[in-house]
């Protein structure tokens, strides 16, 4: 990435700064300064790879086809939240730090950039602690959801790109307050200066496939497991307990060497670019993948979601791609698996729009290793609703949970013995308006080191099949498991 002539970097950035923190530092009050300026175009997987290098914690969130990446580097303040209000007290508290924010903004308000939070949150509403010890513990330091606002953010669209950093002052009284938050500037200075630098100057990225062993389950006797976990839950719909069930499981592997993140977020990138690649760094720890469903997308009164649901894979050529996207849309059990997630939706979002647009029926929506049934959902909300309201009715919708909500939950409690962590949870961003775009974590995992730990999951009606169902997973999985380095 070219050093950004003119733009906000060495001096530049303390200068656009300055006079913002100079006002906040005659309030009584905590103060957020956010200022924007335009960048030239980046590489925001280049800005990552810098920023990991750097131990930034960075957290990317790239949509190819939109053409849209932000990514965050620190944390300027961190919003954790957990239990069954945590939408709402996430939200609560991100209007409180936005209350008398003194934010700069040469990028015309354009979308993602001033004072932006990014992160996720776990599947469940709070901790699982019944579940035996993990000595592998992939999800340790994502017990909780996170929402960072990041002390620098770089927003790409298109061809354009913009610069954020963000301050959060401590109220009047703070000791040596004025010294931190010029202290503060410098640092932001010195920051980004660097992550310039060491974006330009990067090495080419290596092959992560070298030295995997093949992939191995968490446990001997994984499939019987699944099997019978499949065989009961079938039976559960079918005797009329629920509606459906999401199934979920954990498939390990591990390498010779340190899997290279910065690489398998580039081999996302050029294999599913129809999906959203994002990438959570915390500590040791990467929380990455690319799901092709998005939760909610929010403008304003305007929202888009979708139901994603029903799976088949793909042909070796676009004839047998063809045919067996007609066996899919012909499926009873598949398109009985669409259309609870359907009326779901619908059930869920009606009461608090003005318009629902749903389309009578299902398309094929075709991603490289699988294809999905989908439909497209768009509306207007009676009442402005942040993004967040929308998340906290929406997740976790019965693409990855089941219906009814509770009862489906219930069933999984007893049957799947699995911590989710954020895996299937709610993953997004969201600006100073509560707008912004929260997908579904699915086709994801955790890379520590040399090790990684892939999620997939299935839904189960009443005919579903243990044989299909894991080989259905297996091909979820393939994506996230090809980009590492090995299929499975």
């Amino acid at each position: 990435m070219p050093p950004p002539a003119g733009g906000p970097t060495g001096v530049g950035l303390g200068a656009a700064l300055l006079p913002l923190v100079g006002r906040a530092l005659r309030r009584d009050e905590p103060t957020l300064v956010s200022c924007t300026a335009v960048l030239p175009a980046a590489d925001l997987i280049d800005v990552f790879a810098a920023a990991l290098a750097l131990g930034l914690e960075p957290r990317l969130w790239l949509a190819p086809a939109d053409r849209f990446a932000l990514v965050g580097m620190g944390a300027a303040h961190e919003i954790r939240a957990t239990g069954s209000l945590r939408f709402r007290a996430a939200a609560s508290s991100w209007m409180e730090i936005l209350r008398g924010a003194d934010v700069a903004d040469d990028g015309a308000r354009a979308r993602g950039t001033g004072p932006v939070l990014l992160g996720g949150f776990p599947f469940a509403a709070a901790e699982i602690t019944s579940l035996p010890a993990d000595p592998a513990a992939p999800w340790t330091g994502f017990e909780n959801g996170s929402l960072v606002l990041p002390r620098l953010l770089v927003t790409a669209a298109g061809k354009d790109a913009w610069l954020t950093a963000n301050v959060a002052l401590p109220p009047r009284g703070a000791k040596d307050r004025e010294a931190a938050a010029m202290a503060a500037i410098a640092e932001l200075d010195a920051t980004w200066t660097t992550v310039v630098d060491r974006a330009r100057t990067h090495v080419p990225l290596t092959q992560a496939s070298t030295g995997l062993v093949e992939a191995t389950e968490v446990s001997d006797g994984a499939e019987a497991a699944w099997d019978a976990a499949v065989i009961r839950l079938a039976g559960a719909v079918g005797r009329g307990r629920v509606d459906k069930v999401v199934l979920a499981r954990r498939v390990d592997v591990a390498a010779d060497r340190p899997i290279d993140v910065p690489a398998v977020l580039r081999r996302l990138e050029a294999s599913e670019p129809e999906s959203t690649i994002f990438a959570v760094v915390r500590g040791e720890r990467t929380f990455l993948g690319a799901t092709p469903e998005r939760l909610v997308r929010s403008e304003g009164h305007e929202f888009r979601t979708m139901a994603l649901a029903g799976s088949i894979r793909r042909g070796a050529d676009d004839a047998e791609d063809v045919r067996l996207g007609a066996v899919l849309s012909a499926s009873e059990k598949e398109r009985e698996e669409h259309r609870v997630v359907v009326e779901m939706l619908r059930d869920t979002l009606a009461p608090l729009a003005v318009r629902l647009d749903i389309d009578p029926s299902p398309g094929v929506v075709r991603l490289r290793h699988i294809q999905h049934l989908m439909t497209p959902i768009t509306g207007r909300t009676r009442e402005q609703a942040g993004i967040l309201d929308l998340v906290e009715r929406l997740h976790p919708t019965p693409a990855v949970g089941g219906a009814p909500r509770e009862l489906a939950l219930a069933l999984l409690a007893e049957e799947e013995h699995l911590d989710r962590g954020w895996y299937a949870g709610p993953l997004g961003w969201l600006d100073g308006e509560s707008d912004g775009e929260f997908v579904v974590a699915i086709r994801s995992g955790v890379v520590d080191g040399p090790r990684a730990s892939l999620f997939a999951g299935c839904g189960i009606v009443a005919d579903s099949e243990p044989d299909r169902e894991w080989e259905e997973s297996r091909v979820k999985l393939r994506a996230l498991a090809s980009a590492i380095g090995r299929p499975t």
